[in-house]
C-alpha cells in the first residue's frame, strides 16, 4: 500500500454533461500523491468520448452493461493501492485543497475511517451561486430510519465551521480509509452491490459505525454537487431509481439494525413503513417489485447481517444515540483541525 496516496473513484453513467468539470477540479488539486480512476457504466451519451480526452492522466475503464454505482465504485476501489480512497459523483466539483483538507482531518484520528467535507449547493449547469447554500456536511438518522443530509438547503451561515463526530459521508464525495474499507467490507464489497444505486453511502456509514469506526467532517474542504435526488422530487425520478431507494431502505435495515435501536425507534418506524408501503400501493406501483427481490434473496442478506453482528464493537447505547430527529454530532479532538491547519499551512 503506497502511504499517504489517495485515490480519487468515479463512477460515470451519462455523465457528460458534468464529468470534464469534476475532473478537471480533481487534476486541479494541489494534493500531489494522487490519481484518477473511472469506471463508466456502458454510457450511451458522449462520457467515453470525454474520457478519452484524459487518456494518460485518469485510468478509464468502460464496462459492457451498467452494473451500478455500489459495483462500479467496488471495481474502482479493488484497482487502487492507496491509504485513502476518495469516492466521488461526476457531478461534484472540487476546491483545490479540497483532498489535502480531507486527508489532514483522517490523519489526525486513527480511529476515523471516513471523512467528509462541506458540501454546497451547484445549478444544473454548474454554476455556481452567489449565496451558499449547504448540500451536504455529512449524513444523519431519524427514528424513522430516514437518512438525511446535515444542513441540506440551509444558508451557509457558520453553523456548520466546526470539526465534528458525524454518523458518515455522503457519497458524493467521501474519503475513505483502506485500513477500514478492508475491515468492513463483507463477502469481497465494500459497497453492497444489492443495493445497485442509492443509499450505498448510508448502508456503509451504519457498517461502520457499528464495526468501531468514526466519521469526522472537516469543514475546510469545500466542494460543490449538483443535487438531483430530493425528498420534494421524488415524483420527477425514473421508477427503476425510486424501486431501489425503497428495496435499500429495508436492506439496510436487514444487515444492520439492532434490536436495541429497533426498540427504541419501533413506533415511528413503523409508521413510515406503512407510509411507505401505501405509496407504493396507491401511487409509486413499479416500486412494489423491491419487495419481491428482498424476499427471494433474504437469506442472502441474513448472511451479510451476520457478517456484519459478528464483527460488532460498538454498544447499543452508543448506536441508539445517533438516531435522532435533530442532526446529531460531537466535537472531533483539537488534533484533527490542528492537523489541518499544519497541512494549510505547508501548502501555503
Amino acid at each position: 500500500m503506497s502511504s499517504g496516496m489517495v485515490t480519487v473513484t468515479i463512477v460515470t453513467f451519462n455523465s457528460g454533461r458534468y464529468i470534464a468539470q469534476c475532473l478537471e477540479s480533481v487534476l486541479r488539486q494541489d494534493y500531489p500523491s494522487k490519481e484518477v480512476i473511472v469506471v463508466d457504466n456502458a454510457s450511451t451519451d458522449n462520457t467515453a468520448a470525454i474520457l478519452k480526452g484524459f487518456e494518460g492522466r485518469v485510468r478509464a475503464v468502460y464496462n459492457d452493461e451498467n452494473v451500478g454505482f455500489a459495483a462500479g465504485q467496488n471495481q474502482a476501489i479493488a484497482l487502487s493501492e492507496a491509504e485513502w480512497c476518495l469516492v466521488l459523483n461526476p457531478d461534484v466539483q472540487l476546491m483545490p485543497d479540497f483532498v489535502s483538507m480531507m486527508v489532514a482531518a483522517g490523519a489526525g484520528d486513527p480511529n476515523a475511517g471516513s471523512m467528509c467535507g462541506k458540501l454546497l449547493r451547484m445549478s444544473a449547469d454548474c454554476e455556481i451561486p452567489l449565496e451558499r447554500v449547504l448540500d451536504s456536511t455529512g449524513i444523519y438518522f431519524t427514528p424513522t430510519m430516514r437518512h438525511l443530509d446535515r444542513g441540506s438547503q440551509e444558508a451557509d451561515d457558520g453553523r456548520y465551521d466546526e470539526f465534528e463526530y458525524v454518523f458518515g459521508a455522503s457519497g458524493a464525495a467521501a474519503l475513505y480509509r483502506k485500513k477500514m474499507i478492508r475491515e468492513i467490507s463483507i463477502l469481497g464489497e465494500f459497497f453492497d452491490a444489492d443495493f445497485f444505486a442509492y443509499r450505498e453511502d448510508a448502508d456503509v456509514a451504519w457498517r461502520a459505525q457499528l464495526l468501531g469506526w468514526k466519521c469526522v467532517y472537516t469543514p475546510l474542504a469545500v466542494g460543490y454537487h449538483v443535487r438531483t435526488v430530493l425528498p420534494s422530487n421524488r415524483r420527477s425520478l425514473a421508477a427503476i431509481f425510486n424501486m431501489h431507494s425503497v428495496k435499500n431502505r429495508w436492506l439496510m435495515r436487514i444487515k444492520n439494525m439492532t434490536p436495541d435501536v429497533y426498540r427504541r425507534n419501533w413506533l415511528p418506524a413503523t409508521l413510515r413503513d406503512a407510509v411507505v408501503i401505501a405509496g407504493c400501493v396507491l401511487r409509486e406501483f413499479t416500486s412494489l417489485r423491491a419487495f419481491p427481490f428482498i424476499l427471494r434473496n433474504f437469506r442472502r442478506f441474513l448472511e451479510k447481517r451476520r457478517h456484519v453482528m459478528a464483527l460488532r464493537r460498538a454498544s447499543d447505547a452508543y448506536m441508539a444515540a445517533w438516531f435522532s430527529y435533530k442532526p446529531v454530532s460531537y466535537p472531533a479532538p483539537q488534533i484533527a483541525a490542528k492537523a489541518a491547519g499544519r497541512q494549510r499551512m505547508a501548502i501555503g
